[in-house]
């Protein structure tokens, strides 16, 4: 039997959707909002109307193709935690992204929309699988220094876990058997730490290196300082500082790892110095993480969008080739994650979890 597979990811820039056929990928469209076009949405539950429509007219022409869908798969957003693997959307899920979630993300609509896509068009399973919200992290890694505010792990879990599995296949081995520490390099950067098949500690894209699109941590009380001269009174609009507005963004007012690189290139200083400070802070926290299993790693890996860019990776390889050697798969390969997540859940291969939040 061939399983039909509609995948569905919403990014800060873009909304994907893709129809898979079992693992083969037949038919993908990306739809491109430029920030100019998303500032009429403030916030990102203004997007979902948009976003909504797009979807659905996407899986309309794919449902008058192919026939009716086994699944739909979609992103998973910024929930309570969770473990890894693939859980059911359900009206609870749906609930809490849209009323109860007080943090910006962009996957947020991603499981409502799919919820929705899944009820039109009678497609009898919606899932979330390797949501951002993934939490499997050890004692030790939890504590934060504040006694009522533990660590919690919000990261790419959906790429980096996928590229841990691909990359312990290339050297022989079960993802159970590897130690990783894998960095997903792209608009948003988080880090986790793959030990014994769970992801143990995690460098959030809040708390790590600033990147094309994130502050990333910052010195606290500077931070509340200079919250308090911009007279930034919504939590929304104090995150907006936090996500999107800031890095490279911030700097130089692109995102586009390749235009900063271009303008170093054209010899502007300026960009190559805001470069090397974001590489040598990528290369600060996975050295981090290194710590947390005594430099013990199989490998280093480097993947994400920003994989790609030889200037950046061979900067952060210098400063943390030491520790374990570094293997690179560029790329967010996120479509093609959601969708073999789906599959394995359809092939009986794992079970979807069922969400629930008692507030």
């Amino acid at each position: 039997m061939t399983y039909k597979i509609m995948v569905l990811n919403t990014g800060s820039t873009s909304t994907k959707m893709a129809v898979y056929f079992d693992d083969k990928k037949v038919l993908q469209k990306e739809f491109e909002h430029t920030k100019e076009f998303l500032e009429k949405y403030p916030y990102m539950s203004d997007q979902l109307p948009m976003r909504q429509e797009l979807a659905d007219e996407f899986t309309r022409e794919a449902s008058e193709e192919y026939g009716g869908f086994d699944a739909i798969v979609a992103r998973g957003g910024i929930l309570p935690p969770l473990h890894a693997g693939g859980y059911e959307i359900n009206d609870v899920m749906v609930d809490y992204l849209l009323n109860v979630c007080a943090e910006e993300h962009a996957s947020n609509v991603a499981a409502c929309i799919a919820f929705e896509l899944r009820r039109k068009y009678g497609i009898p399973h919606a899932y979330i699988y390797d949501g951002i919200s993934t939490d499997e992290l050890e004692p030790v890694a939890r504590v934060s220094g504040i006694p009522d505010m533990p660590r919690v792990s919000v990261t790419h879990c959906l790429n980096m876990r996928a590229t841990a599995h691909r990359a312990a296949s290339d050297i022989g081995k079960s993802y159970a058997e590897c130690t990783f520490i894998v960095a997903h390099l792209g608009g948003g950067i988080s880090m986790s730490l793959h030990k014994n098949g769970l992801i143990t500690d995690v460098v959030g894209d809040d708390e790590g290196p600033f990147s094309p699109e994130r502050a990333g941590g910052q010195q606290v009380i500077q931070l509340i300082k200079y919250l308090v001269r911009k007279n930034k009174t919504d939590m929304r609009d104090k995150l907006r500082v936090m996500r999107g507005d800031s890095g490279l963004f911030g700097y130089f007012g692109t995102s586009d790892a390749r235009r900063v690189e271009k303008m170093i290139a054209a010899g502007d200083e300026r960009a190559r110095l805001v470069y090397e400070a974001m590489a040598l802070q990528i290369a600060k926290y996975i050295a981090g993480l290194a710590a947390s299993v005594r430099g013990r790693a199989d490998a280093i890996i480097l993947t994400g969008g920003l994989a790609h860019s030889k200037l950046l990776t061979e900067e952060i390889i210098s400063r943390i080739g030491f520790i374990a050697p570094v293997r690179l798969y560029p790329g967010e390969n996120e479509m093609e994650s959601l969708a073999h997540g789906a599959l394995r859940i359809l092939k009986g291969e794992e079970s979807a979890r069922s969400f629930r939040y008692d507030g």
